[in-house]
């Protein structure tokens, strides 16, 4: 079979959704092909625990002009003040409606789910073989740069022994099924957001910490959830966390140094304040969820687990006696794999990255805007410079800096400046527009800021240039 088309956009998840929303708005014309292997939109959401949420609000996620939840203040639980997190079955209902009811009805969009990419504009269907070549007019858009991996999709890296049994988080929930073959203990696999979330959800079940065995190679730190609020009445808190922020950036002596300042000034968060961080990956979590998971004590720092046997777990820097009628829960996946960064527009191809790190999905919307409004790679690139995903903290000045120079270089360009004013997806700018009608005597915060910001360049620069350089 063959078919023409504008675009090409090769995953259907958050960020391929978020661009072709932007898209089509921007471009009246353009006329977009999806391709995607799952069976339905929303990409990785598809394959996630049941129990998996949002790390940020919903009211900066998703696609632009398609509003997540409810865009109200949780009144309970550990999140309790915060705007809501949509757990996994939303998120994904949200983007199977993104696509039926708004996506498609435009007759600009055709979606081919179950569907390969081949590579030179070919897909094949996973079931029928049934190949498609795919003329594209304009560009092909890989929104699947990052290849993002969860628990049930990823390939296990440790031996299991015959009878050891092991599971991944999004069978938890379905123990209450095996009433009476229930583990005595579990060990919970990795120390990444998807191994916390399994601790709160093990606690929250009732199951009592001394139960509870945790595996952490290393100790991470952690974006505190009352820092990074959107709206207007959380604007100078906010704010003020990102003044914490570039402050103390300007005068830290190393990385390790400004993540201790950013901890005193309530910006960053530990489970275990005994123990140095040595991971950074922009997770995050509340304050309640972590005197939650403190609570769980019997903490194994040996390195990554390299064999379980029955009643032991061997490790690369040791061995740990385990309860024989244990449940290890793998949560050892990495949810984004570290690339190099390239140029987004890359003649007939763009390869969208992060631009604002962690907000995918504005930075899609972003990229799309700055395609339909623009006109040369030159243009577009020099206002979007890639920066790279954080695995250890050396790599948290970059990914600043690099968030730092793409927000200046909007916020200098009237057009874009003036898209980002009315996203829904920018957590900043339209409460900034809402406050220069409604407030203006607040934003003078706002000076401080950028002052901050300015001075913060320098040190940043030669942070950032002292991890590449020991890498």
């Amino acid at each position: 079979m063959a078919i023409e088309t504008d675009y090409l956009i090769v995953g259907a998840g958050a960020t391929g959704l978020a661009f072709a929303d932007t898209l089509l708005e921007q471009d009246p014309d353009a006329d977009i092909v999806f391709i995607d292997k799952h069976s339905a939109p929303g990409g990785h959401w598809n394959d996630a625990y049941s129990f998996v949420a949002l790390h940020q609000p919903s009211a900066t996620y998703g696609i632009n002009r398609l509003p997540l939840g409810q865009d109200r203040i949780d009144e309970a639980g550990p999140n309790k003040g915060f705007y809501e997190l949509a757990d996994g079955a939303e998120v994904l209902a949200y983007f199977q409606s993104a696509m039926r009811d708004h996506l498609l009805p435009t007759g600009r969009v055709r979606y081919f789910p179950n569907s390969e990419f081949l590579g030179d504009n070919r897909f094949r269907n996973i079931f029928s073989g049934e190949e498609t070549k795919v003329t594209v007019r304009r560009k092909l858009v890989d929104s699947t740069y990052f290849e993002t991996s969860v628990p049930s999709t990823h390939k296990r890296k440790f031996a299991v022994a015959d009878g050891v049994r092991v599971a991944v988080p999004g069978e938890l929930p379905n123990l209450w099924k095996q009433a009476e073959s229930l583990p005595q203990h579990y060990v919970i696999l990795g120390a990444g957001k998807t191994a916390m979330d399994t601790g709160v959800w093990l606690l929250e079940a009732g199951i009592p910490p001394e139960a509870i065995t945790w595996v952490k190679p290393r100790e991470s730190w952690i974006l505190n959830r009352a820092r990074v609020q959107p709206g207007e009445q959380f604007f100078e808190d906010t704010i003020s966390g990102q003044i914490a922020i570039m402050e103390n950036a300007a005068k830290a002596e190393s990385v390790a140094a400004l993540f201790h300042a950013l901890e005193d000034a309530g910006v960053m968060l530990r489970i275990d304040e005994a123990v140095e961080p040595e991971m950074f990956h922009y997770a995050t979590i509340s304050q309640g969820e972590v005197d939650r998971l403190r609570t769980i004590d019997r903490v194994i720092r040996n390195g990554r687990v390299e064999r379980i046997e029955h009643g032991r777990m061997i490790m690369r820097d040791g061995e740990e006696a385990v309860p024989e009628n244990s449940l290890y829960i793998d949560c050892t996946a990495t949810a984004v794999r570290p690339k190099p960064v390239a140029p987004q527009w890359q003649g007939d191809r763009i390869v969208l990255q992060l631009l604002h790190v962690p907000l995918v999905t504005l930075n899609a919307a972003v990229s799309a805007f700055i395609e339909a409004n623009f006109d040369t790679d030159e243009e577009k690139n020099a206002l979007c410079k890639p920066a790279a995903f954080v695995d250890s903290i050396d790599g948290y000045a970059g990914t600043i800096l690099g968030t730092g120079t793409n927000r200046f270089l909007w916020s200098q360009n009237p057009k874009v400046a003036g898209f980002l004013a009315k996203s829904r997806l920018d957590p900043a700018a339209p409460t900034i527009a809402w406050l220069a009608q409604n407030a203006p005597h607040r934003l003078a915060i706002l000076q401080r800021f950028s002052e901050a910001s300015m001075a913060a360049m320098p040190n940043l620069q030669r942070l950032a240039a002292s991890a590449i350089a020991s890498a």
